[in-house]
């Protein structure tokens, strides 16, 4: 019987390593499908209680042969779980039906949508960790004099302040009262700054006053004692040992407010009139527009769901600690 020698020092593979190391990423896969699966079910049958569509696609003296007419050809006079089923039959293939007011395919109507609530939320996410990073990392370093207050007041007014507000606020001023910028409109830069702006307040309070909180914690730990006893000044020690300890809470909440951001997006395209998937989501529930409306809340839960999926797996490029732990 043969011998299979191996060579000294050299590392015996497992058979069972390979999985283990696969296994936390194919269960976060699967619960990532299972809340998409449960995503797409409640946005099928809780549209359907708005009423019915063929309702609004034909005139108010419509007869009931010709509303009976274009339900059939609709296909919204088959049972419902037929429909339900031949929807999700539909979902592995990027299929999400043909949208009852534009008459094309939902994936083409959102596809022509997309480019600009990326683009917003883009703009947005750009602003707020411009704003937000040098923020918290100012209070935290200044904690309890002016700038600390200072912060923590722009904090709490981002905070409380609505969105539509603050867009119509911005409107007035630079758009009304300065004619610096457009009050709508899309294609250029100057009709991205407001929006941007708009979007970004209550992110960058959120983002600014955890990372305050995270860093301050980081700032009473021993290491950094330590940096500070072996001659580093204050802001060398922040940046080079602090803010990546403090990073973890702070890259968590920024994968949120990404999604968050395209959620948002739907008052803010309103009030700026921007050609994106916000405004098509209203426009959608308006015209009963089923189809329509599942695919674009399908789309923001995706969203939701690789930001998150992408967040957790870069816990190990930050931290150690979790990359040795998985």
């Amino acid at each position: 019987m043969s011998q299979t020698l191996t060579a000294p020092g050299a590392r015996v593979a497992r058979p069972g390593r390979a999985w283990t190391v696969l296994r936390p990423a194919a269960a976060r896969l699967g619960t990532a499908l299972l809340v998409l699966l449960c995503t797409a079910t409640v946005a099928f049958f809780l549209v359907r209680l708005s009423g019915d569509p063929v309702k609004v696609m034909l005139p108010p003296d419509a007869t009931a042969q010709q509303e009976n007419v274009l339900r059939h050809s609709l296909g919204l006079d088959r049972p419902l779980v037929t429909q339900y089923l031949d929807y999700l039959w539909g979902l592995p293939r990027f299929d999400f039906g043909n949208s009852l007011f534009y008459n094309q395919p939902v994936r083409s109507v959102l596809a022509d949508r997309i480019p600009a609530t990326l683009l917003l939320a883009a703009g947005a996410l750009v602003v707020t960790l411009v704003i937000a990073l040098p923020a918290g990392t100012i209070a935290a370093m200044r904690r309890g004099k002016a700038a600390d207050r200072g912060v923590i007041t722009a904090v709490l007014i981002g905070q409380s302040t609505p969105a539509f507000w603050v867009g119509i606020l911005l409107i007035l001023v630079f758009a009304v009262g300065l004619h610096a910028l457009p009050a709508s409109g899309y294609g250029t830069f100057a009709h991205l700054v407001l929006p941007s702006v708009t979007l970004a307040v209550y992110s960058v309070a959120v983002v600014a006053r955890l990372l305050r909180s995270s860093l301050i914690d980081v700032l009473g730990s021993d290491h950094i004692r330590t940096a500070r006893a072996r001659g580093l000044g204050p802001v060398r020690t922040v940046l080079r040992h602090g803010l990546r300890n403090a990073s973890l809470p702070v890259v968590t909440v920024v994968g949120l407010e990404v999604g968050s951001l395209l959620g948002g997006a739907i008052l803010t395209e309103q009030v700026f009139s921007w050609p994106g998937v916000g405004q098509l989501t209203v426009q959608a529930i308006a015209n009963r527009d089923f189809p329509l409306v599942q695919g674009t809340v399908l789309l923001f839960a995706a969203t939701f769901v690789v930001v998150n999926l992408l967040v957790d797996l870069s816990y190990g490029l930050l931290d150690p600690r979790v990359r040795n732990s998985r």
